[in-house]
């Protein structure tokens, strides 16, 4: 495994701590793809930023981007990621999911859904933690947020479109903003103990070289039926979203084979695979 070794230098990068250094390595044999790089920074702006850079310019299926802190983290639709040092686990991956041939656009579309199995998996491992998934790209204990996870094509004129993976995991208690305060929650104030970041990161870049080769193999079946398990909200939630013509509400009805969220509007069923959406 190289550590901040590519033809891509970035400042500020340094080298990985040893104990981050050691368990990549003790867990090599089981990481696949992922981590062929890996870069690492105290402090980075965003951890997704600094991967499409190194997208964009290099072939660096499976690299890795992991930051201390974020300084402009952010979630869906350009929302901050509250990412202070030490709070969490902030990390990117280069995938390239429309490489599987005949299955590439339906990897590609699912990958969300199946980082997010294989992130609750690996928390589960590491720590013994049960975490649901919520539609399409959260982490949740006792309906409060966990983690996220954004998926962002890197740009450039490759083909197929690499795509930067970044997820974040709460890990230690922190002082929330107060928008986040009662809303989120840690893995440590879940447990009551601490939780050692170096056997989360391992377990969930294990997790999702799993996953991924279920994507790339086209092994779909499998990952729709482990988010199911972890998904209660996707079924009998109400929820609203805002639509051309005006608002909508109805009740959640599950997850269709693409992993688009269905909802039951009245007699009919909607399809939504993207948008804001409003849990109530």
């Amino acid at each position: 495994m190289s550590s901040n070794r590519s033809s891509v230098r970035f400042e500020g990068a340094a080298p990985l701590p040893a104990e981050l250094e050691d368990a990549l390595a003790a867990a090599r044999s089981r990481l696949g793809r992922i981590g062929s790089r890996v870069i690492y920074f105290p402090v980075i702006g965003s951890t997704n930023d600094v991967a499409a850079v190194l997208a964009a310019r290099t072939d660096c299926e499976g690299a890795v981007v992991i930051a201390d802190q974020q300084t402009a983290g952010r979630g869906r639709r350009g929302r901050e990621w509250f990412s202070p040092a030490g709070g969490g686990l902030y990390v990117s991956v280069v995938l390239t999911p429309g490489r599987a041939g005949q299955h590439g656009s339906r990897a590609t579309r699912m990958l969300t859904l199946a980082a997010g199995v294989a992130l609750a998996e690996a928390i589960e491992v590491a720590t013994g933690l049960w975490v649901d998934v919520k539609w399409p790209n959260d982490l949740y204990v006792a309906q409060r947020k966990l983690g996220g996870i954004l998926a962002e094509t890197a740009g450039g004129d490759a083909s197929p479109q690499p795509i930067i993976l970044g997820f974040g995991i709460n890990v230690a208690p922190v002082r929330y903003p107060p928008g986040l305060r009662g809303r989120a929650t840690s893995l440590e104030s879940e447990l009551g103990r601490e939780v050692v970041r170096a056997a989360l990161l391992v377990e969930s870049m294990a997790s999702l070289a799993r996953r991924y080769d279920d994507l790339l193999e086209g092994r779909f079946d499998a990952i729709l039926d482990a988010w199911r398990a972890r998904a209660p909200s996707s079924l009998g939630a109400r929820v609203t979203w805002t639509t051309a013509v005006g608002p909508e509400q109805g009740v959640t009805s599950g997850i269709d084979d693409e992993g688009a969220l269905l909802v039951r509007v009245g007699e009919r069923v909607e399809r939504i695979i993207a948008g804001e959406l409003t849990w109530l």
